[in-house]
């Protein structure tokens, strides 16, 4: 029985190899229909309403043209209802980078509005990362039809062949995504930040939000945005969803598009999210003419899309060299916000710099039991005591803390749409010295730093700034715990709601956790893959 049973193994085994081996032997098609596109030039877009809108705004704050105008978006609906300006507003083109795109109730609102930009003769580019396509190609094909539509998906699995076995097979290729989020409009105005596209994102179902953060740019800085749309969309990574789609729409399929995207707006449009849409916040400061922009000079940053294919030594294809001077050159305070933190030997050094040159450093990020992707938190609590030994203030999220600015209510989503179980805090910004700012896509772990593409803006604006500082300030102890270092042991204490800010609850072990989630939180720091993480 022990010989059936190793025989029967080794036979398994092979199996395994064998089919690892046949989709290794696997290739994509050759990249030949792509036709390189750009950005509009400025004569093309500056008399658009987009552009007018812009200057009008501009003359009536007493701006200058090399200052950029930038408005934040904190509150889901309203990041959503300004995509759909955005979409409305155009008149030129439309470019859309995104990492996930999902085929829920907000991805088909905007979908739709993007149809009919379209529609209307706008040019509509979408490039987004093949991680969340799966199965989706004939369905991108069929709007990629539209004369006005063009399509194409970055670093693509193999059609035909598992994803999760080109996960090790292709190892190092398909494992590393372009996590870039941005939506431009006529070259005038862009969106970037953490969102990606989805329902938990947007506040479209309150069982799946994210708290999340991102800010819309006028030129100049959203002319860098397009600048990097085009890098990513001309790259040789970026395939036309027609070469790697199996089967041709239909012409009953093309013809029946109006009619599918009017079903399905009939079938949303008593939604409770379309309501909360149609009385966004965002909306009703627009009426009362109360929007608000900063204003400032805006830097974008981002990785090159070589960066993906390029060893990962080569540097120069990466963001965070260009960032990490800003974050050195902090006087008095640098606020990080990452929902995933692995700061890394390199972090931790940096870190340890600050707070020695009398940078107060106050860092929040997800709990255990907020944290969506559980192995990134035991990443990260690698560090914890080294951190606090150093001056570090550390604060992690309260997964009971529902409804706040930073999250909203608990999910069984994933992170990113690659493993783990609840949604949680996702934004993404860094403040120093309440003088400047970055928001963007990047987290602080080596998955954004070294694997990933991402983007982000340095926003020079002291307004801005302390926009976000004050918010930090206001909300943190009402939402996180702070974390201590008692006789060489972390406590995790928890403050009163009134403002005074007393001790009123405090933990030896991670809050709301089982034995079980500790249980596995220690198996997994057992696990080498940091550099994954």
């Amino acid at each position: 029985m022990r010989c059936l049973s190793v025989c029967l193994n080794i036979r398994s085994l092979w199996f395994l190899l064998a089919a690892l081996l046949l989709a290794s032997c696997a290739s994509l098609p050759e990249n030949d229909q792509q036709v390189p596109s750009y950005a509009l030039p400025e004569a093309e877009t500056a008399r658009t309403t987009v552009a007018q809108g812009i200057q009008k705004r501009r003359e009536g704050d007493n701006q200058g043209t090399s200052a950029a105008g930038m408005l934040l978006l904190k509150d889901g609906v309203d990041a959503f209802v300004a995509r759909v300006a955005l979409a409305r507003l155009a008149e030129k083109s439309l470019d859309v980078q995104y990492y996930l795109y999902h085929d829920d109730l907000s991805g088909g609102l905007l979908m739709t509005e993007l149809w009919k930009a379209a529609e209307r003769g706008v040019r509509v580019r979408i490039l987004l990362d093949d991680m969340d396509m799966a199965g989706k190609d004939h369905n991108l094909a069929i709007l990629d039809a539209h004369e006005n539509i063009e399509i194409r998906l970055f670093n693509p699995f193999i059609r035909g062949k598992s994803r999760t076995g080109q996960l090790l097979t292709r190892f190092g290729s398909v494992t590393r995504r372009a996590h870039n989020k941005s939506m431009t409009a006529d070259n005038q105005l862009a969106i970037i930040g953490g969102r990606n596209i989805g329902d938990q994102y947007f506040g479209a179902d309150l069982n799946m939000a994210f708290g999340d953060l991102d800010v819309a740019i006028t030129n100049p800085g959203a002319s860098e945005v397009s600048q990097q749309f085009d890098l990513y969309w001309n790259s040789e990574l970026a395939y036309p969803v027609a070469t790697l789609s199996k089967t041709e729409p239909t012409q009953e399929e093309l013809n029946g598009v109006v009619n599918r995207i009017q079903d399905f707006y009939e079938e949303n449009k008593d939604s409770e999210y379309i309501v909360r849409i149609e009385n966004s916040g965002i909306i009703q400061r627009a009426q009362r003419g109360e929007t608000h922009y900063h204003w400032g000079n805006v830097l974008v940053l981002y990785d090159h899309p070589e960066k993906i294919s390029a060893d990962r030594e080569q540097t120069e294809f990466h963001l965070t060299p260009k960032l990490i001077p800003y974050l050195e050159a902090t006087d008095s305070e640098l606020l990080v916000i990452s929902p995933y933190f692995v700061p890394g030997k390199e972090g931790v050094e940096l870190f340890t710099s600050l707070e020695q040159r009398g940078v107060d450093v106050r860092i929040l990020t997800n709990s255990l039991m907020s944290n969506d992707v559980p192995i990134v938190h035991a990443g990260y609590s690698k560090y914890r005591k080294e951190l606090l030994e150093v001056g570090v203030q550390l604060y992690e999220l309260d997964v009971t803390m529902l409804g706040s600015d930073y999250v909203r209510e608990k999910t069984s989503q994933t992170r990113e749409g690659i493993g783990g179980s609840k949604a949680s805090l996702h934004a993404k910004y860094f403040v120093m010295d309440r003088e400047s700012a970055f928001i963007g896509s990047l987290n602080l772990d080596p998955r954004s730093v070294v694997e990933n593409t991402e983007i982000g803006a340095v926003i020079d604006s002291p307004q801005l700034a302390q926009e976000l500082a004050s918010g930090f300030d206001e909300h943190i102890r009402g939402i996180a715990f702070e974390l201590k270092l008692e006789d060489g042991k972390l406590v995790w204490h928890r403050y009163s709601l009134d403002g005074e800010h007393k001790v009123v609850g405090t933990y030896h072990k991670e809050p709301h956790s089982s034995w079980w989630d500790r249980f596995m939180l220690g198996f997994m720091k057992l696990l080498p893959v940091e550099s994954q993480l």
